[in-house]
């Protein structure tokens, strides 16, 4: 009896221990996170990969204290990392999707197709990269709302960036009447073009004639302006437009059809 409360006395203040080196050493992971962070806020170092460095710092060292805490509780190491080990293959077989979430990650960060702050459409969504962690990255929607895509789904499938250069191009495609003047047309469509501050002169705005269609003579007109610009100005262009051709007289038809009745 005696051995067994001493044997009992001494497992309990080996878990009491144990419980608050670990409670412990999660504060002090945490601590170590937030000092990490702030020390790589400070660097020129990208921030997507300022994220995912921090995440794998925080499971390493989550690993190594999980395995502290064990040694404390008298467990053998060799024993312990042997089932570890086999606990890791199974882990890792049942886990395939989260290893290839975790290699996308890397992929991600090395090649860089995009970074933080980028605005991109990937996996069905679009949305302002947010953060990349080890597994996921987390978009921002512009109605606000959290996106979260494993990584492997981002670095094996196609990725588009708006953010990647510094300027993009506007398109529109604009029906007219075929009884309006082409020419009147592509003049106000210039004049839009020239007295807008947003428009870039290099490259010049195109006014072509793209399509006849079924019912309008389609006119292709595509701008230049920064990446920055590109919706505010979109929006902009199609209410400048239609109050243009309102004042000059250029009609824009409605879809219509034609019935021919056979005489009895």
């Amino acid at each position: 009896m005696d051995v067994s409360v001493d044997l009992l006395i001494s497992y309990a203040e080996r878990i009491v221990l144990a419980i608050v080196f670990l409670v412990a050493g999660l504060y002090v992971i945490k601590w170590i996170a937030k000092l990490i962070t702030g020390n790589m806020s400070k660097s020129k170092l990208d921030e997507s990969l300022q994220s995912f460095l921090v995440s794998l710092i925080k499971v390493a060292l989550q690993v190594l204290l999980i395995i502290s805490v064990v040694s404390m509780l008298g467990v053998e190491m060799t024993a312990f990392i042997a089932v570890l080990a086999a606990a890791s293959f199974a882990v890792g077989l049942a886990l395939q999707g989260s290893l290839s979430n975790f290699a996308g990650g890397v992929l991600i960060l090395l090649l860089k197709p995009f970074q933080t702050g980028d605005y991109i459409e990937a996996a069905g969504y679009a949305g302002t990269v947010k953060e990349i962690q080890v597994f996921y990255t987390v978009l921002d929607t512009p109605d606000n709302r959290k996106i979260v895509i494993p990584n492997g789904a981002l670095s094996n499938n196609s990725v588009v960036n708006y953010s990647a250069y510094e300027t993009r191009r506007i398109d529109f495609k604009l029906g007219v009447d075929y009884g309006n003047d082409i020419n009147k047309v592509r003049e106000v469509l210039q004049r839009i073009a020239d007295e807008h501050p947003l428009i870039f002169d290099e490259p010049e705005p195109m006014i072509v004639v793209g399509e006849h269609g079924d019912h309008a003579v389609i006119i292709y007109y595509r701008v230049w302006c920064a990446a920055t610009d590109y919706w505010p100005l979109y929006f902009e262009l199609m209410e400048k437009v239609k109050v243009a051709f309102d004042n000059e007289g250029i009609i824009i038809p409605y879809p219509q059809m034609d019935v021919h009745m056979p005489s009895a």
